[in-house]
């Protein structure tokens, strides 16, 4: 069982940064993705960002290209979030997810395993 545990979440005003972090932990396998995935109120969960553990390849949904970047520790055990240029709309529940795949619009492929969620609240 995958164990997942995020922190970093809080109030930001628009323009302003955060970075999330993701503990994990209980992996059996030696390759698999990892990401953050989010669900803004009254929205169906979309995905965020994303990276492989083969080659550490990173993918991003498009209305955040640009804006955010995930990275991880050299053990693999932490995955980050900087979230720049945080926008309203950028507000959500945001959620460390394991075996993660998404379309570039942000629509869920594979989604397997995710943490409890940290909130990010984007408002003047």
């Amino acid at each position: 069982q995958v164990q997942l545990v995020e922190s970093g979440g809080g109030l930001v005003q628009p323009g302003g940064s955060l970075r999330l972090s993701c503990s994990a932990a209980g992996f059996t396998r030696n390759h698999y993705s990892m990401g953050w995935i989010r669900r803004a109120p009254g929205k169906e969960r979309e995905g965020v960002a994303g990276l492989d553990s083969r080659d550490f390849s990173t993918f991003y949904s498009d209305f955040v290209k640009g804006r955010f970047t995930i990275s991880t520790d050299n053990a693999k055990s932490t995955i980050y979030l900087q979230m720049n240029n945080l926008k309203p709309e950028d507000t959500a529940v945001y959620y460390c997810a394991a075996d993660l795949a998404f379309e570039p619009q942000g629509g869920l492929v594979t989604v397997g395993s995710t943490g409890q969620g940290t909130q990010v609240t984007v408002s003047s």
